[in-house]
């Protein structure tokens, strides 16, 4: 029947899926894809980014599986969770962020602050605001989502709905059912609207995001309630959403099951373990060129000063992503730079275009989310262009024109050019720069050099600019302000000491 994908809108979600998407496709399969954007915390717009896929995306998850269970063609199941997605709002309200394992969980809250409008990868929330008794949270949260102004969801008065109450992981039930019952009446009565179904549960969670709240009821305090982040999601509801939402599942986590008792099974296929081994055999078995030519000692100079240099910034870049990210882009990097230097030994270093190809493998099999999908774009799109020159000893022009394809690859699927507060805030004016000194005759070298002090500016300058692109476009300007961004400082550090590495190679060969 094919093969439908749901996406939240997430900028490395929807490239890695649309990656797959067509490779599926050129293999001969049939692939819809439905993004969703339930966020309602942000004031549209926001850049290229649009809204963040949030809880709601459960609810689509579930009306699509009932309508391919019915015996819907994949056109027709895409079709209805499309529809779905467009009638669903998301948001909500955390204490603290969310722990990445061997890190340092962020301050940037202190004691008795509340964060509104939080994403499910411990990215800021929209805002910060003193802590507050539940129901006047539960009230806030349903009227962002239900807002005419912004008009999220195509909700009004005399609608039916359906609410879901989601704990991320570490709720209990009784909590989440204090936030449904107060949800349930305001719904009814101050927001006019029926309400068809009830979810309360965990349905999609995040690590360790907790929150401390205290909950007022009838003006009186009953005491302090240590619980995990929530968000509240309302769905516009009709016959066909509810005969999907209704339909039987063996689903363990739905809260309507079906046929007795749940049954959790722990799958891993055993090809992973193979194709894991198999690429392990290959690294072990297939070694670099016995003899480095002079090319070829250049390029290893430079790769190994390059990942050693996001190595060092591991600490640094996470510190600064836990602001403005989702706090792991030093973690991430590391992965993919420390892979790089024990895959170095293997590289055909003496080819230069397939060396650049094997960086792009080794990043690929290490590194997730958006940053290593951008750089595998980017070192693909640099292999085509150095492949196509058929020269043993690529020129300096020929390198210069392949970060020129690489930037407009990522810029052509992710989206992002200059001034969107990304990676490409570096490489674009170390692009032009080389481009331009290349240009007008100046030594390689030293155009190499100024083109790597242009990365530098251009990441430090990432301080002035609003993001459009990533999770820091949903983060307010006054914290983009305090850091740069990391993605860029990560590229300009890397750029930077390639740079000074050849230069150094070159004037001790000389």
């Amino acid at each position: 029947m094919g093969c439908l994908l749901i996406v939240k809108n997430y900028t490395g979600d929807r490239l890695n899926f649309g990656l797959a998407a067509e490779q599926a496709k050129s293999e001969g399969y049939k692939v819809e894809t439905v993004i969703v954007g339930d966020d309602c915390a942000l004031p549209p717009p926001r850049g290229i980014t649009g809204r963040r896929g949030l809880a709601g995306t459960i609810l689509v998850h579930k009306v699509a599986g009932a309508a391919a269970a019915a015996g819907l063609s994949l056109l027709d199941v895409a079709t209805e969770a499309k529809h779905a997605a467009e009638m669903i709002g998301t948001m909500g309200v955390a204490l603290s962020v969310c722990t990445l394992p061997g890190q340092v969980t962020s301050d940037r809250l202190g004691p008795g602050k509340m964060e509104l409008g939080l994403g499910i990868h411990g990215e800021p929330g929209a805002a910060v605001a003193d802590l507050q008794p539940v129901d006047v949270i539960v009230s806030h949260v349903l009227k962002q989502i239900l807002s005419p102004e912004t008009n999220y969801v195509p909700i009004t008065r005399g609608n039916r709905v359906v609410l879901m109450v989601n704990g991320l992981g570490a709720t209990p039930v009784m909590e989440l059912m204090i936030a449904s019952g107060k949800a349930v009446p305001k719904l009814q009565l101050e927001h006019g609207l029926a309400v068809d179904r009830v979810y309360s549960g965990s349905f999609m969670t995040s690590l360790d995001m907790a929150v401390v709240e205290r909950v007022a009821f009838n003006h009186v305090v009953v005491g302090s309630i240590p619980t995990d982040r929530f968000s509240i999601t309302i769905m516009k509801s009709d016959q066909t959403v509810l005969q999907r939402l209704d339909a039987a599942t063996k689903a363990p986590s739905w809260p309507i099951g079906a046929d007795g008792p749940y049954q959790v099974v722990t799958y891993l296929p055993k090809y992973l373990f193979h194709y894991h081994h198999l690429l392990l055999l290959q690294r072990t078995t297939l070694g670099g060129p016995v003899q480095l030519n002079q090319q070829g000692i250049i390029l290893e100079a430079a790769i190994e000063a390059a990942a050693k240099a996001v190595i060092n910034l591991k600490d640094t870049l996470n510190e600064w992503d836990s602001k403005v990210g989702d706090g792991d882009c030093g973690s991430t990097m590391f992965r993919g730079a420390t892979t790089i230097i024990e895959d170095l030994k293997c590289y055909p270093l003496n080819d230069a275009a397939e060396t650049v190809n094997e960086i792009g493998s080794s990043i690929r099999r290490v590194m997730g989310g958006t940053s290593g999908i951008i750089y595998t774009i980017f070192c693909k799109a640099a292999y085509t262009t150095l492949k196509s020159s058929n020269l043993d000893n690529i020129t300096p022009q020929k390198w210069a024109e392949a970060l020129e394809a690489s930037i407009a690859a990522i810029s052509k699927y992710g989206g992002a050019t200059a001034g969107y507060r990304t990676l490409l805030d570096a490489l674009i004016p170390a692009s032009e720069v080389l481009r331009k000194k290349l240009d007008t005759g100046e030594n390689p070298i030293t155009a190499f050099i100024h083109s790597s002090e242009a990365a530098l500016a251009g990441a430090e300058a990432t301080k002035n600019m609003q993001a459009q692109a990533g999770r820091s476009s949903y983060v307010f300007g006054e914290i983009l302000a305090a850091v740069p961004d990391p993605g860029a400082m990560a590229a300009a550090a890397w750029y930077r000491a390639a740079a000074v590495a050849v230069m150094e190679r070159c004037q001790a060969a000389s």
